[in-house]
């Protein structure tokens, strides 16, 4: 029984559906404290003065610590290096673990208040009182990069945070011969990844031991060991971190913040445990994705061919760095050709520092920045020339011999079959019946759209992200243990991961465990993020079973005095494939040696690249404007698969956090800098009800560049979702006249779109 490719029920799911579940605010310890944070309720002031007496005062508080009590114990959090990523102009602002001089956005931590409980550190909290001398704030991008604005961090000398150009081919050549020019502007909105569980730490100091350990709802427990070492000035060894049960990321959790570092040196410092556990608006205010602006021009043909595509990004980054803030920036540059043949690009690149909360990873990372501006400019493109947009699609598109591809931005295509996964979403939307439709649609009808996106997402990252580690372990009863660097947060690694160990070694997938997310278990490894769980994490646990595989099969060879490569493990036994009949339990072989212990490091050579294509159908209400999704198609293809239910859980929610762009979320922040939606009641997440029915097929094409020939799937469907929606809006009200409208597409934002720019006529 083969177990790869099997829709086997998560392992993790019946201790969470039961609430067995363990998450940080679950832990408890003896004597433990627990800490509040005083932010900053300003977008930009001098700090004269912090007055903590009365909070020192209050009966249960037990310390209060500002940045002042900080300097010299405590340096800023670190920023990744950039590996190879060519940068012309890189001044990255490192973020204060407290304020100590200024604050640079609302949300700052200014200082620290721990109490016996919760509610005494809140009640201290509210006690701090911070003398500010507020400044001016520079909101608008636009803005901080020009020159007399103020510079928000005198010693950068400069607003500017990071400059470069990815280029290749001959860009003048390309638009010198066009026939005709796109040019449009794209806004991608700041968003608030939003995960279920928020950010949450507690960390306890042993003195006997010497052993600090740290829970902490985290992507990567390895890395925050590691910046903790350094930023505490303690050997690694004598840390601890662990990362239990984690109710979602999408990016927020891969970074170090300041409360990383407060709870495990406030630990230290108390010699008690000390907990801290984020609020929902602390959560809104504190990290952002997204938020950037695209100036594109795509220069074609008369047949719509791609000739060029010259763009300009400019991205709001906020006050500081978090470690993973200038990625999206080089991500949207370099995929923001696609899937698509392009001879010529060239993009500028501008990230700015603005007295906003820093904006760093969320789910994709670029990737839906990049694909939301090629698709709809394709559109616009079609409907300039009078194409059809899935021809113009087709007519683009890296042919399937041409495999591996190398795009003149310098990205690595592994492998592909682009029109078959087009067409299959084509079949499975009734595109044709649909188009039809809307040709004949009445016009006091609702409006009707149609919308395609099509898009290419690589996964793995760069640098040392493309190494993990794993080990498998084999006791004399045939018990598997299969011990990953990766940290799961919904990813399903403990099930995928013992369903490659069953398939291997012929056992049942109950046989295996499988351990992670504990540094003291298993102390090497990156942690899960960039889609590299499998990929890469998979990768290196298929490397230690087939060496624990072929250990085995030399044991069975002597046993059945038959060659190794003879040997087949199935069905719980192992038995020389030419004598079937003959077969010895798995436990009984893995009794014939003690100490059944073997460890892989795998490097990934090259990203694989995913591929999808997605098609919508809306329907908008013509007096009210109210936007409602009709179909909803999503074809994928990720290479191989090892379970099709939790592939098709990870495009539920990508698709999920896709419709939540399009239709309802966008941070906003007033003309002082206040953040304008810091709650729920502000920030429109989708519900239930604002999600449809979803039709979902998969095109397999198998990657060479990892052992298991499978592709990234983790944030593959979040890429093409927001702008399939906005071709099929824009598809819907184009009787108005009006070419570009940016999300989210509330009625009031069509509203005014169609009364200020276009014209109501049916």
């Amino acid at each position: 029984m083969s177990y790869l490719g099997r829709s086997i029920k998560r392992f993790e799911d019946a201790r969470l559906v039961i609430g067995d579940g363990v998450f940080i605010d679950d832990i408890k310890l003896p004597d433990m404290l627990h800490a509040a944070v005083v932010r900053s309720v300003h977008a930009h002031a001098r700090i004269r003065s912090i007055n903590v007496a009365d909070a020192i005062e209050l009966d249960g508080v037990v310390e209060v610590l500002t940045g002042a009590d900080l300097a010299g114990k405590l340096p800023d959090l670190p920023i990744r290096p950039m590996g190879d990523r060519s940068v012309d102009e890189f001044n990255p602002p490192e973020h204060p673990v407290l304020a100590q001089d200024k604050v640079c956005y609302v949300g700052q931590p200014v200082a620290v208040v721990v109490a016996k409980n919760p509610y005494l550190a809140r009640d201290g909290a509210e006690l701090v009182t911070v003398d500010y001398e507020p400044l001016t704030p520079v909101v608008n991008p636009v803005d901080a990069a020009n020159e007399d604005v103020p510079v928000i961090h005198p010693h950068l000398g400069t607003n500017v945070a990071m400059r470069s150009v990815q280029e290749g081919g001959d860009i003048e050549k390309a638009f010198a011969q066009a026939a005709h020019i796109v040019r449009q502007r794209y806004e991608i909105p700041r968003l608030a990844p939003s995960s279920m569980e928020t950010r949450g730490v507690i960390g306890n100091y042993d003195v006997s031991s010497d052993l600090l350990t740290v829970w902490d709802s985290t992507q990567a427990p390895n890395q925050i060991k590691r910046y903790l070492a350094q930023m505490l000035g303690r050997p690694e060894e004598s840390i601890r971190v662990v990362a239990p049960d984690v109710g979602g990321s999408f990016g927020i959790k891969d970074c170090l913040f300041s409360e990383d570092v407060l709870m495990p040196f406030l630990a230290l410092r108390l010699q008690k445990p000390v907990k801290w556990v984020e609020d929902r608006q602390e959560n809104l205010i504190t990290y952002h994705g997204r938020g950037m602006s695209l100036d594109v021009e795509v220069a074609v043909d008369k047949k719509g061919v791609i000739l060029g595509i010259r763009a300009s990004i400019l991205a709001d980054i906020g006050a500081y760095f978090y470690f993973t803030t200038p990625f999206p920036l080089f991500n949207a540059a370099r995929r923001i050709t696609g899937p698509y043949d392009v001879p010529a690009v060239r993009v500028d690149l501008l990230g700015v520092i603005t007295n906003k909360t820093p904006v760093a990873a969320y789910r994709g990372t670029g990737s839906p920045e990049a694909a939301f501006c090629i698709e709809r400019t394709l559109d616009l493109i079609a409907k300039d020339l009078g194409l059809d947009p899935a021809e113009i699609r087709r007519s683009n598109y890296i042919s399937k011999d041409a495999f591996p591809y190398k795009s003149c931005t310098g990205n690595m295509y592994d492998s592909g079959d682009y029109l078959l996964a087009l067409d299959r979403a084509l079949e499975l939307v009734e595109y044709s019946a649909w188009r039809e439709k809307i040709k004949h649609r009445r016009p006091v009808d609702p409006y009707l759209g149609v919308g395609l996106a099509t898009f290419i997402k690589s996964s793995g990252a760069g640098g040392e992200h493309r190494v993990e580690s794993a080990r498998v372990r084999i006791d004399s009863s045939g018990q598997i243990d299969v011990y990953t660097g990766v940290s799961p947060h919904g990813q399903g690694t403990e099930t995928t991961f013992a369903q490659i160990a069953a398939e291997t070694l012929g056992v049942d997938p109950s046989q295996v465990r499988v351990h992670h997310s504990d540094t003291a278990i298993y102390p090497h490894g990156i942690g899960t993020s960039a889609s590299r769980g499998l990929i890469i994490g998979g990768s290196a646990v298929q490397l230690a079973l087939q060496e624990a595989r072929e250990k085995l099969a030399g044991f069975a060879s002597k046993f059945f005095s038959c060659p190794a490569a003879d040997i087949k493990f199935s069905d719980g036994g192992v038995f020389d494939l030419h004598h079937p009949d003959t077969k010895i339990p798995f436990e009984k072989l893995a009794g014939m040696e003690s100490g059944l212990d073997f460890e892989h490091e795998y490097t990934l050579p090259q990203s694989p690249v995913s591929f999808g294509a997605h098609a919508v159908v809306v329907e908008v209400n013509h007096d009210t404007l109210a936007l409602k999704i009709l179909r909803y198609v999503g074809v994928h293809d990720c290479g191989r698969i090892i379970n099709p239910m939790i592939v098709e859980g990870q495009i539920h929610g990508g698709i999920a956090q896709g419709i939540g762009q399009a239709l309802t979320e966008s941070i906003v922040y007033s003309e002082e800098g206040q953040p304008l939606t810091g709650s729920l009641m502000d920030y429109a997440l989708p519900r239930s009800t604002t999600i449809p029915d979803l039709t979902l097929d998969t095109v397999d094409t198998i990657s060479p560049t990892n052992p298991l020939g499978s592709k990234g799937i983790g944030s593959v469907s979040t890429v093409p979702s927001p702008a399939a929606i906005a071709n099929a809006v824009m598809n819907a009200i184009s009787p108005s006249g009006v070419r570009h409208i940016d999300a989210p597409y509330t009625p009031e934002r069509l509203w005014r779109a169609i009364r200020e720019h276009g014209t109501v006529n049916g």
